[in-house]
């Protein structure tokens, strides 16, 4: 039954990629990313806030690389996705999400110094073809007319700012508690939240728009990663990793029954080449060259 931690985990993200869209009418993007991550901060705070002060000095001595952790995954990744969602489909934004263990795995190549595979590359080639026939609907030779619009470029970025959250957060291998670590993450991202909250036109509450504070909040917020991390330590990160393909399963099939988007073509073709390649990339780890294969097989 270990399965089902991760499972709930992704079910739940895929659902907030539906509170994502439904937030664009919603509430303010700046607003929302505050009042979400602020709420989960005030939920850990009774639980997490007496280890980190009896740990204040080991915090003190790492808070520059939790501050960037908080922006990469708190600000960046958060807010590009509640601007991205008001011009993409939330169809789009699942198949997105999906390509984050694939940019995770390209990121490491760079800065951890992994070596290359051939899945890393044949995986990069399936899903760059996939999300060019995705963004242009079935039609790549627009793409050199009209380009990427604002909103698929932010979602992009997005994915790349969370994929760079978990590379870091692998190099820098802090010694602090999960928990500990997440809630400072947490902390320095609302304090980098604020500007642009501040900033906002509108940062009402209604009760149109607190249902989703609540759900981004603390399910999305708190219990995935609490259910994700137990799956991790039950199977492992590289099992546990391969549920992450099924959010844009997940996402569509809940955005189609409940946002009523329609599946086209060009969704069935670049979604599914995409996750071809975040797969392919994830499973066929033979070495790209001759030396490395060299290295790795001892009767060599």
């Amino acid at each position: 039954m270990s399965f089902l931690f991760p499972l709930f985990a992704v079910l739940i993200w895929s659902v907030n990629a539906i509170v994502s869209k439904l937030s664009a009418g919603a509430i303010d993007p700046a607003a929302i990313s505050l009042y979400r991550w602020l709420l989960a901060l005030l939920a850990l705070t009774p639980f997490v806030l007496p280890a980190v002060w009896r740990n204040r000095r080991e915090v003190a001595q790492v808070w520059w690389k939790l501050l960037v952790l908080g922006l990469l995954g708190m600000v960046l990744y958060q807010c590009l996705t509640y601007y991205a969602a008001h011009s993409v489909t939330a169809l789009f934004m699942g198949i997105l999400n999906a390509l984050i263990p694939l940019l995770t795995v390209l990121l490491s190549v760079v800065i951890l110094r992994v070596a290359p595979t051939l899945g890393i590359l044949l995986g990069s080639l399936l899903s760059f073809g996939g999300l060019t026939w995705l963004v242009s609907q079935g039609n790549p030779a627009q793409l050199l007319t009209h380009g990427m619009g604002n909103g698929e470029l932010m979602m992009f970025a997005a994915s790349t700012s969370y994929a760079l959250y978990g590379v870091l957060t692998r190099r820098w291998a802090l010694t602090l508690p999960g928990w500990q670590s997440l809630y400072m993450q947490i902390f320095f991202g609302v304090l980098l939240l604020i500007p642009g909250f501040l900033r906002a036109p509108d940062i009402s509450l209604t009760a149109q728009n607190i249902p989703l504070v609540l759900f981004a909040g603390i399910p999305a917020s708190i219990i995935a990663p609490f259910l994700w991390i137990q799956g991790v330590l039950r199977m492992g990160a590289s099992t546990t990793s391969i549920f992450m393909n099924l959010v844009p399963i997940f996402t569509a099939i809940i955005a189609v029954l409940f946002l009523h988007e329609t599946l086209q073509s060009y969704h069935f073709i670049g979604g599914g080449i995409t996750l071809l390649g975040v797969i392919v990339a994830q499973r066929l780890r033979i070495p790209l060259t001759a030396a490395q294969r060299a290295a790795n097989d001892p009767a060599a």
